[in-house]
C-alpha cells in the first residue's frame, strides 16, 4: 500500500516509497500497485471525480480529468508559484482563467489507414497506439463533426503503412485543414482533394506546403480585425484563453503609445493594441507577418502598424532599437527568450507584458528583469489546455 504525497508538474502522483510516480492519482490517496504496473485506488481523495470523457483512460490527450476543476486550478497556480519560488520570487497572483470544455479550436490529429478504411484520433500516452475520440470533450463541436470526414481524407492521403498529421482549425466558414504526409500531391489527388473540401464544407485545405483549395478565407478575428493565417500557423488554443491574455496585456500597456510586439505571430495582440497605440510587430515568420499586414490594411480605425521579419533568438532587438518604444509585449515559445529579455532589461522600456507557456523559463526571464530594476506587479495563470499539465502565464512588469 502506498500513499500519494503530492503531484509533480506533469500531474503524476509522488508515492510514499520515494520512487514511484503514478498517473491518475491525487494527493492523500492510498493505492495498490500491481506487478503489471496497474494502479488500484484503495482510498480516493475527496477531489476525485468521474472523468467527463469516456476516452480518458485510453487517450493520451488529457491527464487530469480524474480531479475536480477547483483542484486542477489550484494545482496549476501552484506550479507557477513553485517555479517563481525556486528563483526566490513571489508575486500577486490574479485569479486563474480556465477555458471551458469543448472550446479547443485547433487540434492536431493523427490518421492511419486500416483494412476497413481509416482511423483518426490521438495517441495513447507514451505510445504509438492510435485512439479514436468521437466524443472528445476538449474540441469545439465543429472539430468533432469533421472527424468522420478526416477518416475519408486519411484513406486518400496516407500510405498503407504510414501515418499522417491533420491539423484542423475551427474557422467561421468551415474547418481549415493542413495535411502533413509523405504522399506526393498528384494532379489526380488535387482534383480529389478539391472535391473533398467542397463536399465537407471546408474553408481551406493545404497539403504540406501547398494550398490545394480555398473556398472561403479561414478568417480569425483578432480584436475586431479579420486575419487569414497561413496554413498551420500558430493560434491561441481557445478564444476564451486568447481574450484572457489580451485583457491582461491591454491593462499592462494602458497609457503607452508606442508598443513593440515580440514574437507577434499573425497579430493576436498587435491588432487589438493598434486601436489605441502604434505597434511594431516582430516575428520570425514572414508569412505570418504578411497575414498580419494584410489584416491591418483592411482594418478600420487602427493606428500605424509596422512589421519586421527577424529571428529574435539569434538577433534580438538591441537597446538602441528598443529606445523608440515605451512598452513591450513578448510571447516566446517554451524555451523562453533569454537573449531578448537580456536586451529588454538593458533598454529604457518602462513596461513589459510577458506571456509564457513554460513557468520555469518565465521565472528565469522574470529574474533577469527584476535584477535590472523591474518590479513584477502581478501574474495571472491562463489555462487554455484544460485537463492537461500545460500552464500558461502572463505577467506585468514595470521599472521601479
Amino acid at each position: 500500500m502506498l500513499t500519494i504525497e503530492s503531484l509533480n508538474h506533469l500531474g503524476l502522483g509522488r508515492a510514499s516509497d520515494g520512487q514511484s510516480v503514478l498517473p491518475r492519482t491525487l494527493p492523500g490517496e492510498e493505492v495498490d500497485v500491481a506487478q503489471d504496473g496497474s494502479v488500484r485506488i484503495v482510498m480516493p481523495s475527496p477531489n476525485r471525480v468521474t472523468a467527463p470523457c469516456r476516452h480518458f483512460k485510453s487517450c493520451g490527450g488529457c491527464a487530469m480529468q480524474h480531479a475536480s476543476d477547483a483542484f486542477v486550478a489550484d494545482w496549476k497556480v501552484e506550479i507557477v508559484t513553485t517555479a517563481l519560488k525556486a528563483r526566490g520570487l513571489s508575486a500577486e497572483m490574479r485569479p486563474i482563467a480556465t477555458s471551458p470544455a469543448n472550446s479547443r479550436r485547433r487540434a492536431k490529429f493523427s490518421g492511419r489507414r486500416t483494412k476497413k478504411g481509416a482511423m483518426v484520433g490521438f495517441h495513447a500516452k507514451g505510445s504509438d497506439t492510435l485512439i479514436q475520440v468521437p466524443d472528445c470533450q476538449l474540441i469545439t463541436p465543429a472539430l468533432a463533426q469533421i472527424l468522420p470526414g478526416l477518416e475519408v481524407l486519411t484513406v486518400a492521403a496516407c500510405s498503407r503503412k504510414g501515418e499522417i498529421d491533420l491539423t484542423v482549425t475551427d474557422a467561421p466558414l468551415g474547418p481549415d485543414i493542413l495535411v502533413e504526409t509523405e504522399k506526393p500531391l498528384t494532379p489526380q489527388l488535387q482534383i480529389e482533394m478539391a472535391n473533398f473540401a467542397q463536399t465537407h464544407g471546408l474553408s481551406r485545405l493545404a497539403w504540406n506546403d501547398e494550398t490545394v483549395v480555398t473556398i472561403n478565407a479561414p478568417v480569425q478575428d483578432f480584436g475586431g480585425t479579420g486575419v487569414t493565417p497561413p496554413p498551420g500557423a500558430f493560434l491561441q488554443a481557445t478564444k476564451e484563453g486568447e481574450l484572457a491574455l489580451l485583457t491582461a496585456i491591454t491593462e499592462i500597456t494602458e497609457g503607452t503609445s508606442r508598443i513593440v510586439d515580440l514574437f507577434a505571430g499573425c497579430g493576436t495582440f498587435t491588432l487589438p493594441l493598434a486601436k489605441r497605440a502604434e505597434v511594431h510587430a516582430v516575428e520570425g515568420s514572414g508569412d505570418m507577418l504578411d497575414a498580419l499586414d494584410r489584416g491591418w490594411r483592411a482594418g478600420h480605425q487602427l493606428r500605424k502598424v509596422t512589421t519586421e521579419t527577424r529571428d529574435l533568438f539569434r538577433r534580438p532587438l538591441e537597446p538602441d532599437e528598443l529606445a523608440q518604444f515605451d512598452a513591450a509585449v513578448i510571447d516566446p515559445p517554451r524555451a523562453g527568450a533569454e537573449a531578448q529579455i537580456a536586451t529588454l532589461a538593458q533598454s529604457d522600456i518602462g513596461t513589459i507584458a510577458m506571456v509564457s507557456c513554460n513557468p520555469v523559463t518565465f521565472a528565469r526571464d522574470s529574474t533577469t528583469l527584476i535584477d535590472a530594476g523591474f518590479a513584477m506587479n502581478w501574474v495571472r495563470v491562463v489555462d487554455q489546455f484544460r485537463w492537461s499539465p500545460h500552464v500558461e502565464v502572463v505577467g506585468s512588469f514595470s521599472r521601479t
